[in-house]
């Protein structure tokens, strides 16, 4: 791993300055909209632009990238998520913003797909996982460390959006003048929903699900943190928790997934994040406990990302799971444009405590679900299952691709026999 971080240091540097950008922004909106008066519903609005933008993001870039290269690419829409973070304050009109999020989202998920393309040509076959999960830890150290940057200004002033504009503009400067040029950009033969569905039930109804209660937690904790009267500091912890218990409990989460029924973990993450989300619903949670279940639902729904994505892979020959990955990536994309949506509407209806039945409800959904499939097919052998990679669920679609070939790599090592037969039918 030292040998990673000595190699793609600039590239890492750069992705958790950007994820900086990218966590103050989420955040401070959902506070600014409370001082400018915006309601719950227009806020959910806002907030659903983003994963918009990043759905089409994710499905123009590569285009993009053929047509005129990764460095390209990468300047532009770098420029981009500048000029919008500071536009944000200058603009203070929840339409504006609601413009403005499909942009940045768009360009965000450009960049992620631009700079995984790097890092992994970066990388070789022995450190691509490694590199992998360094590029994911940054990411969340990115997120984490935005949170205490809300806490040196003025939500309702300026400084805080420019901040992050700086750190986003200082981002680009080590990866533009250290990275490699980036081989051709393949577009992946795409598989159809229809098919993927028949390979994993679980993992496309696990992943639409998820999308809809990590959209909630990234763009509502802050709606819902202003409403309720959360001070800044106590927001930011609020969210930082989030992330704090996704990084801790994706090694164990990962190291547990490797030795048992995936299907069964789906199953009980799901549970424990159904039942630690429905207590601030029941009950007038203090604000410690208000944490603790911030941290629970990070600790469950960021692991079960990486555990859906191995397990659809389990039922996929090696050659398909580029396809699924892309496939997956567009379902969570279409369930994170619903979820603020119908978290606003839900806290509209419901008070702010709809924040937390919305995602409770969610997760119910999906431990039911996975009980269910459990019934209607065995488990995969242990030599038919590949290794758990953790991913964040703000990877791009590289990351996912390059997570599927390290796991298959991984199981062909383990199992040599093994030809990675599509076992979709067993």
């Amino acid at each position: 791993m030292l040998t990673v971080l000595r190699t793609s240091w600039p590239l890492l540097l750069g992705m958790m300055l950007l994820m900086i950008g990218n966590g103050v922004q989420g955040t401070l909106l959902g506070i600014r909209g409370a001082i400018e008066g915006f309601s719950t519903t227009q806020m959910s609005v806002v907030m659903s632009a983003y994963f918009l933008g990043f759905l089409f993001g994710s499905r123009m870039t590569p285009n993009m990238i053929r047509s005129v290269g990764h460095v390209r690419v990468f300047a532009a829409l770098g420029s981009m998520i500048s000029a919008v973070l500071v536009a944000y304050a200058a603009a203070p009109d929840w339409i504006a913003w609601s413009l403005m999020r499909v942009l940045i989202g768009f360009s965000f998920s450009g960049v992620y797909i631009t700079a995984e393309s790097w890092l992994n040509n970066a990388s070789t076959n022995e450190t691509r996982g490694q590199a992998l999960s360094l590029y994911m830890i940054m990411q969340m150290l990115g997120i984490i460390s935005a949170q205490g940057l809300l806490n040196i200004g003025d939500p309702s002033g300026y400084f805080l959006f420019v901040i992050p504009s700086m750190l986003v503009s200082i981002a680009f400067t080590p990866i533009l003048l250290t990275a490699s040029p980036a081989p051709a950009f393949e577009l992946t033969k795409p598989l159809s929903f229809v098919k993927l569905y028949q390979t994993s039930p679980l993992g496309c109804v696990g992943i639409f699900l998820l999308g809809g209660v990590f959209s909630a937690q990234f763009g509502m904790a802050s709606v819902w943190g202003a409403t309720v009267g959360l001070s800044v500091k106590e927001l930011s912890i609020f969210v930082a928790a989030i992330y704090v218990g996704g990084l801790v409990l994706q090694y164990p989460i990962g190291w547990m997934s490797d030795r048992m029924d995936r299907r069964t973990l789906v199953l009980g993450l799901a549970a424990v994040g159904a039942i630690g989300t429905i207590v601030p619903v029941l009950m007038d949670a203090k604000f410690y406990t208000l944490v603790g279940v911030a941290a629970v639902m990070g600790g469950v729904s960021n692991p079960l990302y990486s555990l859906l994505v191995a397990y659809t892979n389990d039922f996929l020959a090696r050659e398909d799971m580029p396809a699924a990955s892309a496939g997956l990536i567009f379902i969570n994309g279409v369930g994170a444009i619903g979820g603020p949506l119908l978290t606003g509407w839900i806290m509209a209806v419901f008070g702010p405590s709809g924040f937390f039945l919305f995602i409770a409800v969610l997760f119910g959904v999906m431990a039911g679900y996975a009980a269910w499939r459990m019934t209607r097919r065995p488990a995969p052998t242990s030599d038919q299952t590949g290794s758990y990679m953790a991913l964040a669920p703000t990877a791009g679609l590289v990351a996912v691709e390059t997570a599927a070939e390290v796991a298959a790599d991984a199981q062909a090592e383990s199992n040599p026999d093994v030809t990675g037969e599509d076992i979709s039918k067993d």
